[in-house]
Order: C-alpha cells, then structure tokens, then sequence
C-alpha cells in the first residue's frame, strides 16, 4: 500500500511540470554543485510594441522563499494573469463556502488538489494554494471557468486523469520517458525514514528532465491549448485597456504551446532567469578516518 502511495506521490509531482522539447526554450531545469541540488522554474520575458509579457513558470508545491519571492515580484505587474480552473469564484483570494444545495466543484480536481496539499505537507514544502496571495487587486483570472472546462472536456471525451495517462502511455510508446526515473525502494526507504529530503532528491531530476516529454502534450487538449487559449484572450482584452507590464503565472508544462502562440501574435523572447523552487541539501561526505586514508595510500 506503501508503495502505491509513493508511485502516485512522483506520479503527481512530476506531471504539471514538463518543459520544452529539445532546441526550443526551456522552463523548467534542474541545477546542482557540490552543496546542493535545485529545481529551478524560468522566468521568460516577451516583448511587442511596448507591451511586455513575462512567462513565470509555477511549481505546484515547492519551499516557502520561492513564493515569497514570487509575491514581491508579482506587485511589479500591471496585471499578474493566472491559471485556476474555478478561479471566477475567488472572492479575495479565497473561495466562498458553497451555499446549502448547491454542487460541490469537480470532485478530480478536488482530489488533486487535497493530493498536493497531503505531498507538500510530507515533503515538507508549501503548497502554491497557500503560499500565493490571491487577494491582490493586479491578480486577473487568466483561465476556463469550472462550467467552460466540464463543457470542453465532455465535447472532446477528455479527463484529468485520463488525459495524464493517455499522455504518460504516449510517452513510453515513443521511447520518451525520462531517463533517469525515481527508485521505488529508495523512496519506500526514505518514507519509513521521514526523510524528506531524500525522497525530494528521487524526485527531482524525473521533473528537470521533462523535454523529452511535452511531445505527449502535443495537439489540442482542454488540459494545455484550451486553457492556453484563453488565458492568451484575456492577455488582450487586457492589453486593450491599455496595461503594459504582464506576468502569465501557469504550471510549466503549458508554456511550449503558449510561447509558440506568442510568437505567431509577433512577440519576439528578450530575456530570461531561473529562480529556485527546490533547494535540496547534499548529505555531507563523512571524513574518512586517519588509518583508513594511509591504508587507501
């Protein structure tokens, strides 16, 4: 039972956070020296005729200074646009109790999202939910609304978890599944163990090595071009209203499908940096005894 839970932990993890195909821009990556080993999401900048657009790649669960500094960063926007299906109900920042008799939201989407809340928790980092404020008044809701998203994925036969599956067999078929996958045993290990950062390490490089993995993602989905699409809608109704400076605040996997729309509406990439989501320690090597360092020689 164990290890299902942990399967579907790196399973969860790994899914919204998928980059670039080889040759095209990259999102998301994974950086390490001798201290430590970081995940690391981009912040990719676009520019046309003095509207400039930057693309801030989230991580759904990640430690508590990268939102901090997100939030700081997010005040500089003229409008920060971001993703959440159901978002429209967001009265500030948060979610109203549903009224007595009226529906729950979709019961995946919950599930997922009470998955993240359980991992984060265990993994000892902070959920995106909590840590960013919702409440402040440059935040635009840039995506489906829960009726628009039910209504797409029934007109196209899709669901959220069908679409992870479809798009993980689609992977293996193809011969591109990462090539370094996390090790059960050592995870199960570290889980009895509590080490928290030892099952982060497992993690990680599955999540830095997504390139090969947004073919999967390829053709239109409600998951990736739909929400891609009007999140790109709303970018210019805002733009119409004569705002400037924009952040577009989504999981890293939609920003391959979304920088190729930028670019055919004429925005041409300027820049680009890397801010750390994951800062996971190295164990420090033990010092080899005396007599062990002249038996060695």
């Amino acid at each position: 039972m164990k290890r299902h839970a942990i399967a579907l932990l790196a399973a969860l993890v790994s899914l919204p956070c998928l980059v670039a195909e080889e040759g095209a821009t990259d999102f998301l990556r994974v950086d390490q020296d001798e201290t430590a080993t970081r995940l690391q999401t981009a912040v990719t900048r676009y520019e046309k005729d003095g509207v400039t657009v930057e693309l801030v790649g989230a991580v759904h669960i990640a430690d508590q200074a990268y939102y901090d500094d997100l939030n700081k960063r997010f005040e500089a926007y003229d409008a920060l646009l971001f993703e959440m299906v159901g978002g429209e109900h967001l009265v500030d920042g948060e979610f109203p109790e549903p009224a007595e008799g009226e529906g729950e939201g979709d019961p995946v989407l919950e599930m997922i999202g009470n998955a993240y809340d359980l991992v984060s928790r265990f993994l000892k980092l902070t959920d995106q939910k909590s840590a960013i404020d919702y409440s402040k008044k440059n935040f635009v809701h840039a995506d489906l609304t829960l009726d628009e998203f039910t209504k797409l994925q029934e007109a196209r036969g899709e669901s959220v978890l069908g679409f992870a599956f479809a798009a993980g067999a689609q992977a293996a078929k193809d011969g591109q599944a990462p090539a370094r996958q996390p090790n059960l045993n050592r995870m199960v290990t570290a889980f009895l163990a509590g080490n928290s950062n030892a099952i982060k390490m497992e993690l990680i490089h599955s999540l830095g090595q997504g390139d090969d993995l947004n073919a999967a993602f390829a053709g239109e989905s409600v998951i990736i071009s739909d929400r891609n699409a009007k999140c790109l809608k709303v970018l210019g109704e805002q733009v119409a209203r004569g705002r400037k400076k924009f952040g577009i605040f989504y999981g890293a996997a939609h920003y391959p499908e979304m920088e190729g729309r930028l670019v055919k509406e004429g925005y041409r990439k300027t820049g680009q940096e890397w801010l750390t989501a994951w800062d996971v320690p190295k164990p420090k090597k033990k010092a080899q005894p005396e007599a062990g360092r002249k038996n060695a020689a």
